[in-house]
């Protein structure tokens, strides 16, 4: 189980930057990872998703608190449907989770697993916070 872990800020930032599993990019080095700007942290409320395109990959973001920013595939893996942002935040036990709101699939946001549907997962993607700004690692 890997959840978002608070790593060093860099010199440019007083936020402390942060990470996250990334399911999709699992096999890949770092040298095969983009960190690509997606928006300002200022542009999130807690606990609410917002949708943006990054490289071409729709990824919905979250802020749970100010240490903790997660990124998902903003597409449903169970529908096909571009909604995961409009997911319902919760949790399960310690694990941050979203619920997509078409089937309420229960995903941990950390990880990607589905809770109520083993044979679905929901891609998640590195995050942190440079200058204010959250940046997404994508796949070059």
């Amino acid at each position: 189980m890997t959840i978002a872990t608070p790593i060093a800020p860099s010199s440019a930032d007083t936020t402390a930057d942060l990470s996250t599993a990334d399911l999709s990019t699992a096999d890949l080095s770092s040298a095969d990872l983009i960190w690509e700007r997606a928006c300002a942290v200022t542009d999130l409320e807690p606990s609410w998703g917002e949708a943006a395109l990054v490289r071409m990959k729709q990824i919905a973001l979250f802020l749970l608190s100010p240490t903790e920013i997660y990124a998902v595939a903003h597409c449903d893996p169970h529908t096909d449907a571009y909604v995961m942002a409009r997911g319902i935040v919760g949790s399960k036990g310690d694990r941050p989770t979203i619920a997509s709101p078409l089937h309420k699939e229960v995903y941990d946001l950390g990880t990607g697993e589905c809770f109520s549907n083993p044979a679905l997962a929901l891609p998640t993607y590195q995050t942190r916070v440079v200058g204010g700004f959250i940046e997404v690692a994508v796949a070059a």
